[in-house]
């Protein structure tokens, strides 16, 4: 059974995200969604409410999973016994950050390989702190989140 772990802040979760994670789902047997508490990034929403979001977003996908974790990456994927860790790259920029992170991982444990999945262009342009942004600033973020996530964010920001 391959298992992989697609971790993140989700703050919130949005279509480029889920995306993603269907189009894995395809590929692998299990998905877990590791949601980062990632304090440091003050996120907007509480890991509770990340994890919600991500929840009813993904409720659809019988083969995934999710969790949240505050401590290191690879212990988090070794913990979930994954054969992989899944990221996403929008964009050649992404890249470079991307791969210092997955050599570093794979320097703190070699058995924890990357792999790399891209958007459908359509998705290509959207991050969550755009669609903070967005939302922070009264502008419509339908198109780029589920309409549950969308609800949430004006609730956060009106």
């Amino acid at each position: 059974m391959k298992t992989i772990v697609y971790p993140g802040t989700f703050d919130p979760i949005t279509n480029g995200h889920i995306d993603l994670i269907e189009r894995a789902a395809k590929l692998f047997d299990k998905i877990i969604i590791g949601i980062a508490s990632s304090q440091k990034k003050k996120p907007l929403f509480d890991i509770n409410e990340r994890i919600s979001l991500a929840a009813e977003s993904l409720s659809h996908l019988p083969n995934v999973e999710i969790k949240g974790f505050d401590y290191l990456l690879v212990n988090f994927v070794q913990d979930c016994n994954a054969d992989a860790v899944m990221r996403g790259l929008r964009a050649v920029s992404d890249f470079e950050y991307e791969f210092q992170l997955a050599n570093m991982n794979r320097a703190l444990s070699p058995d924890v390989e990357s792999i790399f999945l891209t958007p459908a262009e359509k998705f290509s342009h959207i991050s969550s702190s755009l669609v903070r942004e967005i939302s922070s600033l009264q502008g419509d973020v339908t198109k780029f989140v589920p309409p549950h996530v969308a609800h949430a964010l004006l609730l956060k920001f009106h």
